[in-house]
């Protein structure tokens, strides 16, 4: 079965950084397109950041110059560098991958990590 577990969420104040990660698990061949989502309360989730297989990256405008995504495609894990955190970058933040499994195939979600900044 395919997983993809976060992690490094947390409370920071204004101006703070965070690192998230995310590992897929199972029985996988590879990866492909991995990313971050973010959703806050009362708002529809969007996204914040994705990179594909070979590296190549997209950002939310609002996010650009302060977040970093990053791939081991060895460990099918991708993380989030996020720098100059601001109040409005509060939200759940979820995990998702284009997986190529043994057994299974698909589009994944992780459970989804809390992120507070207080201002």
């Amino acid at each position: 079965q395919v997983q993809l577990v976060e992690s490094g969420g947390g409370l920071v104040q204004a101006g703070g950084s965070l690192r998230l990660s995310c590992a897929a698990s199972g029985s996988i061949f590879s990866t492909n397109a991995m990313g971050w989502y973010r959703q806050a309360p009362g708002k529809q989730r969007e996204l914040v950041a994705r990179i594909t297989r070979g590296g190549s990256t997209n950002y939310a405008d609002s996010v650009k110059g302060r977040f970093t995504i990053s791939r081991d495609n060895a460990k099918n894990t991708v993380y989030l560098q996020m720098n100059s955190l601001k109040s409005e970058d509060t939200a759940v933040y979820y995990c998702n991958a284009q997986v190529l499994g043994v057994y299974e195939s698909g589009d994944y979600w992780g459970q989804g990590t809390q992120v507070t900044v207080s201002s």
